[in-house]
């Protein structure tokens, strides 16, 4: 049984940890923490109860919740690619990395079987880009070059290892060209999406939101029933199907809701922190 607030009520103990992706979950559409959401995850900090967030950024883009972190200061970024200390600059603690030969098959395949397909790769180190993919003007490329060169293996040593290789298209629905990206070349990576235009985000095999939060909760003894999880969108649902406990938010992308039991409030209504705020008053 279920409040209207979506916490349950029939006695199930304080979780041990939070994880909650960013953008669409916690932060606001103008990508900033409400003061009540702050205040409710100081809160769990202070209650024992750890917060970690777990996002599709790159490390890079970490600033934005850098000063509302607490304990560890810890975050998951790159959809599981990494994981970086945000008390340290976003100093990078673990990689998880798309090895170069599934990169190059990845590309090779999608160049044949989806025409118009334009590439970005996303290093350790920075930001790069095929000519064709549309510019990021919030974050310039390292460098602007043919995919094939930015995957050059020679590359590999000075540029840092790939992180996150990105993949987009001018047409096609943003459903139906993940669909058609794991046919392609699934067996060599992982494919998801969490933006609201046809672009994929491309990772390692086995590497995702999930099986890295699940990594980092072994390593301290949390089980899957003592996490809480938060999401929106597509590269959300591994990790949000392996919590014990899980809310999509009411701004969710279909595939989450109906994937998800639990419901909260949008991002623009704190739904973070509703249910924070009601774990702890329980």
């Amino acid at each position: 049984m279920r409040d209207d607030g979506g916490v349950t009520s029939s006695g199930t103990p304080r979780p041990r940890l939070i994880a909650t992706d960013l953008d669409g979950t916690l932060l606001r559409h103008d990508k900033t923490v409400s003061p009540r959401t702050v205040e409710a995850l100081a809160a769990a900090e202070e209650a024992g109860i750890e917060v970690i967030f777990v996002t599709g950024r790159p490390a890079r883009w970490m600033d934005v919740v850098s000063e509302h972190v607490h304990g560890h200061g810890l975050a998951i970024c790159g959809n599981g690619a990494t994981v970086v200390d945000l008390h340290r600059g976003s100093e990078l603690v673990e990689v998880r990395p798309l090895p170069l030969e599934d990169a190059t098959a990845v590309v090779g395949r999608m160049q044949l079987a989806v025409p118009g397909v334009s590439f970005a790769v996303e290093r350790t180190t920075g930001f790069h880009h095929d000519p064709a993919y549309p510019p990021l003007h919030m974050d310039p490329a390292v460098e602007v070059a043919p995919v094939e060169k930015l995957l050059d293996a020679g590359m590999t040593g000075e540029a840092g290892p790939i992180v996150k290789l990105l993949a987009h298209h001018g047409e096609l629905g943003p459903d139906d060209f993940l669909s058609l990206g794991r046919d392609t070349a699934g067996a060599h990576a992982e494919f998801t999406r969490s933006s609201p235009t046809a672009l994929l985000e491309i990772s390692g095999r086995g590497v995702s939101k999930a099986s890295t939060l699940a990594r980092r909760c072994a390593r301290q003894g949390i089980r899957p029933e003592e996490v809480v999880a938060f999401g929106d969108m597509p590269n959300d649902l591994e990790m949000l199907g392996w919590a014990g406990t899980s809310y999509a938010m009411a701004n969710a992308h279909p595939a989450v809701l109906a994937a998800t039991g639990r419901r909260t409030a949008s991002n623009e209504e704190d739904g973070v922190a509703v249910v924070i705020e009601r774990l702890l008053a329980g």
